[in-house]
């Protein structure tokens, strides 16, 4: 385990600077693996693979974003937000043994356990899980795909419970080394689990033909709006929620009351003059507002002509 980072990347987080614990419910911290050999991609570096401008693994990272501590299981690099790293040792010893190292660095109540290809992964998805959790007796709450099959790296689970099971497999095996090469099955085996439907969430991408379709999927037209300007989000570092129906609403009414390359240079304008005021959702609105009346006064004085105004 370590929690050295190279140069140029983001340092290591404290137990409670990743994030502050879900809106509702109990906090929790997420473990994402991302040390696998992705043999079914010729040895490529799988969680550095980008489907939408981002790399899998930061998509995963955007899902589990309010956990307050994240732990990636893997070798260091760079990432759209700090985290902890750890590693198995050896390194490449499998899920079992990668889970173990990353569940030593983390203290809520409940961990999130994520594989680090989850294209389609969600922060609403993570909250679902947490919550049939917390509404249940049981140990685990994990996703199963369209066909039923259980998805372990796609669950919240009482850290104690995980503890307590890779505890009891260690001396099987000796000592936690042991744990090497171990499927998940014969942890999640010993486990009360209960379990969620949702074959988009869980979604892996195993295969190029996987990354092919989930780069195609977020191109549909009612996905690509959204990822595009999640995107855009992500590189520029901008963490604001707006909403695009106001940004949309002014372009439109700009292109159509003054002329379409107006549109884009306007929509600029807008974020300036909010990022001038408070910077918040409110301010884009209020600057939406202002301009989308502007645009329907230039419409009108050109809908009008020369002719004066009516004296009434």
């Amino acid at each position: 385990m370590t929690d050295n980072v190279p140069a140029g990347l983001p340092s290591a987080a404290s137990p409670d600077s990743s994030g502050s614990g879900p809106a509702t419910g109990a906090p929790y911290d997420a473990v994402v693996l991302a040390g696998g050999g992705a043999r079914r991609l010729g040895g490529a570096d799988k969680p550095g693979v980008q489907v939408g401008g981002r790399a899998l693994l930061d998509r995963v990272l955007a899902a589990c974003v309010d956990a307050v501590t994240t732990v990636v299981v893997a070798d260091p690099r760079a990432t759209a937000r700090p985290v902890r790293w750890a590693r198995e040792e050896p390194a490449g010893g499998g899920p079992v043994a990668a889970l173990d190292a990353g569940l030593r660095l983390t203290t809520a109540e409940y961990a999130v356990v994520l594989s680090a290809d989850l294209p389609f992964l969600g922060a609403d998805t993570v909250h679902r899980l947490l919550a049939a959790l917390r509404d249940s007796d049981a140990d685990g709450a994990m996703l199963t795909d369209d066909d039923g099959r259980d998805q372990p790296l796609v669950a919240a689970y009482r850290t104690a419970s995980l503890r307590g099971a890779l505890a009891d497999l260690a001396p099987e095996h000796g000592e936690h080394g042991g744990l090497t090469g171990l499927p998940l099955r014969r942890l999640t085996g010993a486990l009360r689990l209960t379990r969620l439907t949702d074959p988009l969430a869980s979604f892996d991408c195993d295969t190029w033909e996987d990354i092919a379709h989930a780069r195609a999927r977020i191109r549909e037209h009612g996905h690509v709006l959204n990822e595009w300007i999640t995107a855009v989000k992500n590189e520029l570092g901008i963490e604001l929620d707006v909403d695009t129906r106001v940004l949309l609403d002014a372009a439109r009414d700009v292109a159509h009351g003054v002329a379409r390359p107006a549109a884009p240079l306007t929509t600029f304008l807008i974020g300036y003059a909010a990022a001038q005021g408070k910077g918040d959702a409110e301010s884009i609105a209020e600057a939406s507002a202002k301009v989308a009346d502007l645009a329907i006064r230039w419409e009108a004085e050109h809908s009008g002509g020369g002719s004066a105004p009516d004296a009434g």
